[in-house]
Order: structure tokens, then sequence, then C-alpha cells
């Protein structure tokens, strides 16, 4: 009886009464915080991953998008080239300065009348000394073998001077 006398103080002891009831709320606030604790950890885990799974994403989509970058700046500039290529083959300039004077010329036939006859008389008489250049061994000869674009139209040019110049002399003397 003794050992439960004893006991039976301690716990008539207003002391003993608060230290027990301020452990009580202190293991259940501890127990509360535990319990609080393990949620966050739980719920800082799933935002983690949430994250990093979102960070993939935008990564593998950044990478994507940097990828269509560069091909569309190569395919650019293959573009660029190409227009650059195309505009500086031989013929653009001719073809541009064919429109400029095949335009004038049918500006001078509203404008002038008397210019379609003499401008008739002059076209036969180039087409007659380009055929005569381009009839022979040499321009065929030229025609079969294969060269530039360039080297073609210098030798074009330079037969078609040779044969305007021989035309013109044939002229000359034939009117003296």
């Amino acid at each position: 009886m003794e050992g439960t006398n004893w006991l039976m103080t301690i716990i008539d002891n207003p002391f003993a009464k608060g230290l027990a009831l301020g452990i009580l709320i202190c293991v259940v606030i501890y127990i509360r915080g535990f319990l609080h604790r393990r949620e966050l950890s739980k719920e800082v885990d799933r935002l983690r991953s949430h994250l990093h799974t979102k960070l993939e994403i935008d990564s593998s989509e950044n990478e994507r998008r940097k990828g269509e970058i560069d091909r569309l700046k190569q395919e650019r500039d293959n573009l660029r080239i190409t227009v650059q290529s195309l505009n500086q083959k031989p013929g653009r300039k001719e073809i541009r300065q064919y429109f400029i004077y095949q335009t004038a010329i049918d500006i001078m036939f509203e404008k002038a009348p008397g210019f379609a006859p003499a401008w008739q008389i002059t076209l036969k008489e180039a087409e007659e000394l380009f055929e005569k250049s381009e009839r022979g061994v040499v321009p065929l000869l030229k025609r079969l073998m294969p060269s530039s674009a360039d080297k073609q139209a210098e030798e074009y040019e330079k037969i078609s001077r040779v044969s305007i110049e021989d035309g013109v002399k044939a002229n000359q003397s034939s009117s003296k």
C-alpha cells in the first residue's frame, strides 16, 4: 500500500498534475507536427516530381524549337544563296534589257509613224547577219560541244560581231 500511496501523493500534487498535463499537450502537439511534417514532405516530393517533369518537357520543347530555328536559318540561308545565284545567272540582265527594248519599240510604233518600215528593214538585215553567223561548220561544232553558259555567250557575241562587221563591209562595198 505504501507504493500506491506514494503514487497517489504524486498524482494529487498540483505541480505533478500540471506537469503531466503539459507533457500530454506536448506529445499531442509533437504527434500533430510529425503528421503535418510528413504530409508536407509528401507534398514537397509531389511538387518536386511535377517540377522535374515540367522542366523535362520544357527542355525537350526548347531543344525542338532550337532545332527548328536552326533548320529554318539554314533553309533561309540556302534560299538567299539560291536567289543570289538566280539573280546572277547569265542572261538575266539580257532578258531584262530585251523587255526594255521591246517596250521601247512598242512605244515607238505607236508614236512614230515612219518608224515601223525602217525598223522592219533593219530587223531583217540583222536577222540575215545572225543567220550567216550561225551557218557553217564552226558554229555547228560549238553547238555540239558542251561548254559553260558564259563561254557560249562570249563565243556567240564574238561570232555575231565578226558576222555583223562582215555584213556591214559587204553592204558598204555593194553600195559604192
